[in-house]
């Protein structure tokens, strides 16, 4: 069917063959970014957020455990409704961390946490009660180390356990979206490198198939030119009726020199078309190089976030560092305060050794207030880098926005190449209808000629002149066809 198309379709079909093959690239990347900013989204908006809720849990049980010891030793209100804020303050963190999306793993240690606090929670009420029933410090003091504090320290590994999966979660989560950005930039070239490959086959059988065409043309031109002298040979009289041809020769010649002109500006439309083409593709090319930029712009972003959420758990091991100074604290108050309920039986003299010990008892609380004021200042550094992950969160978004804009900027650009294309071809269907009428004319030309050679014969100077004619006209078919088909001298 291809040595059935004329130059004009075979000229569209190779432009519609570079359009494809450019839409398809696009489409590519559209993929690759939509794949990678996809695998972003999941670390940023789970895994991290996951990791967030996970230290908030590890805060609010301490505060909790914390609240509760203070509430046994000074039997006071706030520290009461400290615990009972913290309690709520852990089943929402909880509440928030079941709602996220969790693996089999993250599901099970969850469901440990909420167990464990439960029975932690078991422990405590009872201790409350028998607190507010006037019990002494010293007894619900045993009754603490025996019942509550084991529970505790049972939810502290557990939620240090959930934190810890959440950490390789998050880990894995980057690992895996950095190679998703590998693999799409690896398909993408190999995409590019197809299309490059695909479109320089698709010129060289173009080439050959023109090629070969004109030359058939040129051929049978050569042929009609090699009859045409031959019938020259044979003039020998007759002018009567050489006027008339001679009138009509001249404007079909007239004829052929405006079509020929038709053509030259024809060409020359379908040049700059082309350039304009060019021009084009180029400008979506270095939208393309963009684009990849601002995927490069996302992962380091991604790779900020990463940073942010190490740093947060760093912060969080200082706090339980520090928490741990409060238990030993808690510890030493509460024997100086059974000390000092020994010391408070006596009479007289030990008056004095009571005042001893309750100045012990102030400086060890003075120890606990600056350890909470630490405590504090934690929990807001652990604030601000939420904070600084949120922005970096936020500053990823926008250059995946501006990622997204480039790529409708190169779909613009591949309408400007469609737009060009059709305008070429439609310059091409010109040149095809002035072909057909060029050839109309050449036909006449030969009738003209041919009454001429029937009207001269018996002239020899015009018999002369038609053959010189005819030999030129044959030695430009075979420049033009060594121009076509270098072989054709061999």
């Amino acid at each position: 069917m291809g040595r059935l198309w004329t130059f004009g379709q075979k000229l569209s079909a190779g432009f519609a063959s570079m359009v494809v093959l450019v839409l398809i690239a696009a489409a590519g990347a559209i993929y690759a970014l939509d794949h990678v900013a996809e695998r972003n989204d999941r670390v940023i908006a789970v895994e991290a957020r996951n990791l967030i809720l996970a230290g908030e849990l590890r805060v609010a049980a301490e505060w909790k455990a914390s609240a509760l010891r203070g509430y046994l030793l000074l039997r006071d209100d706030d520290n009461l409704g400290t615990f009972r804020t913290a309690r709520e303050q852990v089943q929402d963190v909880l509440t928030r961390i079941r709602a996220q999306p969790l693996d089999a793993d993250s599901a099970r240690l969850l469901d440990d946490v909420e167990r464990t606090e439960s029975a932690h929670q078991g422990a405590c009420e009872p201790l409350i009660v028998e607190r507010q029933a006037t019990g002494t410090a010293e007894s619900t003091g045993r009754a603490f180390q025996e019942r509550a504090l084991p529970k505790m320290k049972e939810l502290r590994q557990q939620i240090e356990t959930f934190a810890k999966h959440q950490e390789r979660q998050l880990e894995q989560g980057s690992r895996d979206a950095a190679a998703a950005a590998a693999r799409a930039k690896t398909a993408l070239i190999a995409l590019v490198l197809l299309a490059v490959l695909v479109a320089v086959g698709l010129a060289l059988a173009l080439s050959r198939a023109l090629g070969h065409q004109i030359g058939s043309a040129v051929q049978h031109v050569q042929s009609s030119s090699s009859e045409l002298q031959t019938a020259a040979n044979q003039q020998a009289s007759g002018t009567r009726e050489q006027s008339s041809a001679m009138s009509e020769i001249t404007t079909t010649i007239s004829e052929l020199l405006a079509t020929s002109r038709q053509i030259a500006e024809s060409a020359q439309r379908v040049a700059r078309i082309a350039e304009d083409t060019a021009k084009a593709a180029r400008a979506g090319e270095l939208t393309v190089g963009k684009s990849g930029e601002q995927i490069g712009a996302i992962k380091r972003q991604v790779d900020l976030i990463v940073a942010h959420m190490l740093d947060l758990g760093r912060k969080s091991q200082q706090i339980g560092g520090i928490l741990e100074i409060v238990n030993e604290l808690a510890e030493q108050t509460n024997i100086l305060a059974i000390n000092a309920t020994i010391e408070a039986a006596g009479a007289g003299e030990a008056g004095r050794r009571f005042a001893v010990v309750a100045d012990e008892i102030r400086k060890l609380a003075d120890r606990v207030g600056g350890s909470t004021k630490e405590i504090r200042g934690l929990i807001e550094e652990i604030r601000a880098a939420v904070n600084t992950t949120v922005m970096t969160t936020e500053a990823g978004t926008k250059a995946v926005d501006t990622g997204t804009r480039q790529f409708l900027e190169v779909a613009v650009v591949f309408k400007q190449i469609v737009s060009s294309v059709g305008t070429t071809t439609d310059a091409a269907r010109e040149i095809e209808l002035s072909t057909k009428q060029q050839a109309t004319a050449i036909e006449q030309v030969n009738i003209a000629i041919a009454n001429v050679a029937q009207a001269t014969r018996e002239t020899e100077a015009s018999a002369g002149q038609t053959l010189q004619t005819a030999s030129q006209l044959t030695g430009l078919s075979k420049d033009l066809l060594r121009l076509v088909q270098p072989q054709a001298d061999a």
